[in-house]
């Protein structure tokens, strides 16, 4: 677009012609989570973009009301999908949240938790460190007991159930006859920790289809929470480490496709080369990386897949679409083909099934009374739709799904579609 020509003014954030491709047509609002909600026009697209561009212009304070209004915002992309004159408000959000970040100061223990926040879950030795001591009390069925009796408001309530050993897989690993495609597989930091069954299954069904899957060794955080909370300088350096571990692991004369299980990795790493567009010492290195990523659930759809021979739990099957698998990298049919291929499985459908349930990175945790309302929508349109099990291809998403439905005492579990996806394959 033009707007990608125009210099960023001295001061700003990023070029002024970027807001001029909104045309105010308002189309995004039914799309975005935060105006159904409020139903305030700050609130919605348009408005937080009539709002960015006066922050920069200096038409308005980087006061406490101003930011309040950004910082509500999701991220989820979902204006993007309804938008008619393809506006990049991932792009414009992003830059503004860095630029807040150095010119509005919040009260010390909202800094304390953001930086917080970021630091443990982007450091998996840290977050392995806080772990331990609730995997030894998962162990003994006292957590359980905790997460059951805290409710939806507390953060026990939003870790896994079981709280599963973390995942170290093997730097290689292959199917007993590894037929098909090399591909190098993103561990990244929380995953691991938090969710090592969905990396288990995620090897799993890329080797019973004949896959080599290779891991680096230092692959760690992709940069994506962090650049999501405005912390650019952190979001950069981990990038930076992310393409040369994976640079490193790529066997000479190729370039077998990094495929990824976590959405919000998955979209920011398909836009590195735009992330690096104004660093020359990297933007080549970025842009050929980017071209090589592939959603877990992409990669599969691409393969011939042996048919798994297992069904599924249950036969009625609702799936939810992870925002930055959706809106950020337009997957949407694949999940849902994989989903489909499970023996005995009807897919169901339920309203607004791309509409963000708050979890959003760390949205979950720095706002979580919007995540509460917006998760509860989610919770409505499951029980409405009949469904016996919810499917969806982001981990944080299953989390927020999973803690909202225990909360409000229904019996239906949330499973990463790649977990499905290895029951079938081992049980077939």
């Amino acid at each position: 677009m033009h707007a990608e020509r125009e210099p960023v003014p001295e001061g700003g954030f990023v070029a002024t012609a970027r807001f001029l491709d909104c045309v105010h047509c308002g189309l995004c609002q039914t799309a975005c989570p935060t105006y159904l909600e409020l139903g305030t026009e700050q609130d919605s697209p348009r408005g937080r973009i009539h709002l960015m561009r006066a922050l920069q212009e200096g038409r308005l304070p980087v006061d406490a009301d101003a930011v309040r209004h950004l910082d509500l915002c999701l991220g989820c992309r979902g204006c993007e999908t309804a938008c008619p004159s393809g506006v990049r408000y991932g792009t414009l959000i992003e830059a503004a949240r860095p630029w807040i970040e150095a010119h509005h100061r919040r009260p010390f223990h909202v800094r304390l938790r953001r930086r917080l926040t970021v630091a443990v879950l982007t450091t998996p030795h840290l977050l392995r460190a806080l772990l331990a001591p609730l995997r030894l009390l998962d162990r003994i069925g006292v957590l359980g007991l905790a997460r059951r009796t805290a409710g939806v408001r507390s953060l026990l309530a939003m870790l896994p159930d079981p709280l599963a050993a973390r995942a170290a897989p093997a730097p290689e690993t292959a199917a007993p006859e590894a037929t098909g495609a090399t591909v190098l597989l993103l561990v990244g930091c929380v995953m691991p920790e938090l969710f090592g069954n969905t990396v288990r299954s995620t090897i799993a069904v890329l080797t019973a289809n004949g896959c080599r899957v290779l891991v680096p060794p230092a692959g760690g955080c992709c940069g994506a929470l962090a650049l999501h909370a405005g912390d650019r300088a952190r979001a950069l350096a981990q990038a930076r480490r992310t393409i040369a571990a994976f640079e490193a692991a790529t066997p000479p004369g190729s370039t077998p496709p990094i495929v990824v299980n976590a959405a919000g990795c998955g979209a920011l790493m398909k836009e590195y080369g735009a992330l690096f567009a104004d660093d020359p010492a990297w933007a080549a290195r970025a842009a050929t990386l980017a071209s090589r990523v592939r959603d877990a659930t992409e990669i599969l759809s691409e393969l011939p897949l042996r048919a798994p021979t297992a069904g599924a739990p249950a036969r009625r099957i609702a799936y939810h679409d992870a925002c930055h698998l959706a809106h950020g990298q337009g997957i949407r049919q694949a999940p849902r083909r994989l989903l489909a291929g499970l023996p005995g499985v009807t897919v169901v459908s339920m309203d607004d099934e791309d509409l963000c349930c708050g979890s959003a990175g760390h949205y979950n945790v720095m706002q979580p009374a919007m995540a509460r309302r917006l998760v509860g929508r989610k919770v409505a349109a499951i029980r409405a739709s009949g469904a016996e099990v919810v499917a969806t291809a982001n981990s944080g998403c299953a989390l927020q799904l999973q803690a909202a439905l225990r909360a409000a005492g229904s019996p239906v579990p949330v499973r990463h579609l790649l977990d499905l996806l290895a029951d079938a394959y081992a049980h077939g």
